[in-house]
Order: C-alpha cells, then structure tokens, then sequence
C-alpha cells in the first residue's frame, strides 16, 4: 500500500515540477484514490508546497528571476489570506470542504481554458494580419 503514496508523491511532483500547481492532483488522488480525509490530504498538500516552493525559490532567485520589491508586498496579504484560509478549511466538515475544494478546480480550469482560447485567438489574428499586410 506504501508505494501507491509514492507513486502518488511522483505524479504530483511531476505535475508541480511542469509548472502547474501539484495540489491540483496531489489532493483529489490522496481523497480519491486512497481514501485519505479531504483536511489531512490538504494538509500533506500544505507541507509538500512549503518544501518545494523552498526549491522553486532558490532556483528562481539564482536564477535571478525574483523581483524583491514586489514579493515585499505580496508577502503579507499572502500570509493573512493563507491563515484565514486554514481557520475557515477548520470551521467546515470534509463533505464541504471537498465541494468548496471541487469549485476552486472548475475556477482554474475555466480559467486556463480563457487563456489557451485568448492566446489561440491572438495568434490566429496575427497570422491573418501578415497576410493582409503582405
């Protein structure tokens, strides 16, 4: 049984390490998949992040990627609103919290799914563009 947590621990990371957040998937197998409550499968998720965003940070910051003067002012709102967001997760039973969990997820895909469309849509105007320029 240990090595479906592995597996499930390495499609996460996977997932994470392409850039879209590896909760997404992390959370709905540790529930789904392996029976884990929704608040302690947020929780593992809430640890996972904290380790690999260490990394994401280091790298970025070698990478000089970092823009310090707008991480100091992200910093604050993003702790207050990530406390609140841990008491609230507290005051709500498993059953709401996956249905809250579950619309946060049709919020991101309705999301990436305006973006992909948009960029699809300016590409093709550019293309039409040359063409009619040419």
């Amino acid at each position: 049984m240990w090595y479906y947590y592995i597996l499930v621990g390495l499609c996460s990371g996977m997932v994470g390490g392409m850039g879209m957040g590896g909760g997404t998937l992390l959370i709905p197998m540790l529930t789904v998949l392996l029976g884990v409550s929704q608040h302690m499968a947020q929780g593992v998720n809430l640890v996972v992040f904290v380790l690999t965003g260490l990394v994401a940070i280091i790298i970025h910051i070698h990478n000089r990627l970092v823009n310090f003067k707008i991480v100091l002012w992200l910093i604050v709102p993003a702790i207050a609103t990530s406390v609140g967001a841990s008491f609230l997760s507290n005051l709500l039973d498993g059953a709401s919290l996956k249905i809250v969990f579950g619309i946060f997820l049709i919020c991101i895909a309705i999301y990436e799914l305006i973006i992909a469309l948009r960029k699809t849509f300016n590409k093709k105007q550019c293309v039409l563009k040359n063409r009619i320029n040419k």
